[in-house]
């Protein structure tokens, strides 16, 4: 079997197992990815998130990663709901409306990846949903299944934003796709709706230290007063950027059953949040990537932004 026919059939594969795109990267050093990660570091952008000054070279260069890897596998996976919560609701990002994507999407990988070592032999590579020091959304740009937009996101012309990215690297050679245009224009519906002013003015560039995601997951002091009316109800992340983005409206819902939200969390009042005990916490969010907060967390972040 050649190249251009392995490649094709991983790709039909990847569709069976349920990923909306598919593309792939060489798997190389990435010179310009550094400088641009360096300068973000350099300027403090990650905020408390020190995590992210860890393991540079591993970021950069998929060889230190998986020895000897020779592609890179990038994947979409659809979250988009079907319903959202109610109005008169704080607002949780829609990635976590379901159960944990780490879980979910990682066994997707690991049915594609060992499919592929059953069919083109014993290859050693390892997969990755945002668990690991890898550049998920450039190595999707070059592997061609979007562009990076100005809300830093990926974007794909045909599916929106709203998918998580994981990748599969391993020592497979594969047929390399190419980089898209961007097609984000003179848009500045992202930067313009952001409460926070954390894209910059001439967008793709994020201060994360000022994201609301950011502020309401990643920091573990107290969120700063000057926050203060600018939160617009979001106690778990946040989706504005995505929300607005005209890119978006070609999104449809997913068709994961374990990322349907419970009818309980969809009708929760804005007095049912800042009622719920660490018990109907525990219970509502079982399995959900709301845990990472933990429950003094999003208790900080309902009082703040009921205060708004």
């Amino acid at each position: 079997m050649d190249k251009k026919e392995i490649t094709n059939r991983i790709k039909e594969k990847a569709i069976d197992l349920g990923f909306s795109a598919i593309g792939i990267a060489k798997a190389e050093f990435m010179d310009e990815e550094a400088s641009r990660l360096e300068t973000w570091l350099n300027k403090n952008y990650h905020g408390e998130m020190s995590y992210m000054e860890n393991h540079f070279d591993k970021r950069l260069d998929p060889t230190k990663l998986v020895p000897g890897a020779r592609s890179v596998i990038s994947l979409m996976y659809n979250y988009y709901p079907s319903s959202i919560q109610n109005e008169d609701s704080y607002k949780i990002a829609k990635y976590a409306y379901g159960k944990d994507y780490h879980k979910v999407v990682k066994k997707k990988l690991l049915d594609l990846f060992n499919w592929c070592k059953e069919h083109f032999g014993n290859i050693e590579g390892r997969c990755f949903v945002d668990s690991a020091p890898v550049l998920e959304r450039d190595w999707a740009k070059r592997a061609g299944i979007g562009w990076i937009g100005k809300n830093t996101l990926l974007l794909n012309k045909n599916l929106g934003s709203f998918y998580f990215l994981g990748e599969i690297i391993f020592d497979l050679e594969l047929e390399y796709d190419h980089k898209v245009k961007d097609h984000c224009g003179t848009c500045t519906r992202c930067i313009d709706a952001c409460p926070t002013d954390a894209i910059s003015k001439e967008g793709y560039l994020m201060d994360g230290s000022k994201c609301i995601s950011y502020l309401t997951i990643e920091l573990k002091n107290s969120i700063p007063e000057e926050f203060k009316n600018q939160m617009n109800d979001w106690v778990f992340g946040c989706d504005i950027c995505q929300d607005v983005c005209p890119w978006n409206r070609f999104s449809k819902p997913h068709h994961e059953e374990k990322f349907l939200p419970t009818n309980s969390l969809l009708s929760m009042t804005k007095n049912d949040w800042e009622e719920i005990s660490e018990p109907i916490f525990q219970e509502l969010f079982q399995g959900s990537a709301v845990k990472r907060t933990k429950f003094e967390g999003l208790k900080r972040n309902i009082s703040f932004v009921s205060e708004d």
